[in-house]
């Protein structure tokens, strides 16, 4: 991914380290969303080092992203590239098939390689509500606020936001604040699940470092191992989790062997 194809995109990409950044680099626009930003957030995802064990979304400025380019509702507006408009002329397969393809831009934040950490300032709508639910973590300035603006639009969220969102919250939350597109306030988001803390705006960098710290502080191994863990642990029985718990400790035993055998 060259430097041209993410500034193209509205992005920055750093890494430092273990640690990626992306950054969402469309301030005068809020930091608002595009196909083509989907899609080079997907070839990120691609791209991205395996020795990576932590990567930060931010937005940049004072919003993490105010959703939707609504440029991009008209057809041939927007970045001149790709309109989600241009979806209406496409037959359903088609139309299905295109939206996953941006879904990926978001899915593979969840990837058991690494942890990923939504560090968000002032709004995050729509896409960008979704995009922060993609990350495993959200750590929030006290400014932030959340909406799943869709459904005032005629819409509904469709770039992987739903099943994050209801894990968080839970389905009665999930469904009230998706219908009636309501602000979530950063006090109400750490109450009901949606973020981890809410910290004054001018901590967040802080914050967000030392959980960064602390996240690669552990054996890389043994984040991963829980990560995959945890993210299906809901939709196992008792009896298969215990399974993998222990073909994961097994493993975590043998690589922690073999790092304390003396070489030859």
């Amino acid at each position: 991914m060259t430097p041209e194809d993410l500034a193209t995109a509205g992005l920055r990409f750093e890494i430092n380290g273990a640690v990626a950044t992306i950054t969402l680099d469309r301030p005068a626009s809020r930091n608002s969303q595009t196909p083509t930003m989907w899609r080079t957030l997907a070839a990120l995802g691609d791209e991205l080092p395996d020795d990576v064990r932590v990567v930060v979304v931010q937005g940049e400025g004072t919003t993490f992203s105010a959703g939707l380019d609504r440029n991009l509702l008209t057809p041939g507006g927007g970045d001149g590239q790709e309109s989600v408009a241009d979806l209406l002329a496409l037959p359903d397969d088609e139309v299905s098939s295109t939206i996953r393809a941006y879904q990926d831009g978001f899915v593979w934040l969840s990837d058991p390689r690494f942890v990923s950490i939504a560090k968000v300032r002032g709004y995050a709508i729509g896409a960008g509500f979704q995009l922060a639910l993609a990350c495993d973590l959200r750590v929030i300035a006290d400014d932030a606020q959340f909406c799943m603006k869709e459904s005032a639009l005629g819409l509904v969220p469709d770039l992987a936001g739903t099943k994050p969102l209801v894990e968080a919250v839970g389905y009665a939350r999930a469904l009230e604040i998706c219908a009636t597109a309501r602000m979530v306030g950063a006090s109400e988001a750490v109450a009901i699940g949606l973020a981890l803390t809410a910290v004054p705006e001018a901590e967040l960098d802080t914050v967000v470092a030392d959980l960064v710290a602390s996240l690669t502080a552990p054996l890389p191994g043994a984040v991963r191992e829980t990560k995959a863990l945890l993210l299906g642990a809901a939709g196992r029985e008792l009896d298969e989790q215990c399974r993998l718990e222990r073909e994961a400790q097994t493993r975590r035993f043998r690589e922690l062997a073999a790092l304390m055998t003396p070489a030859e």
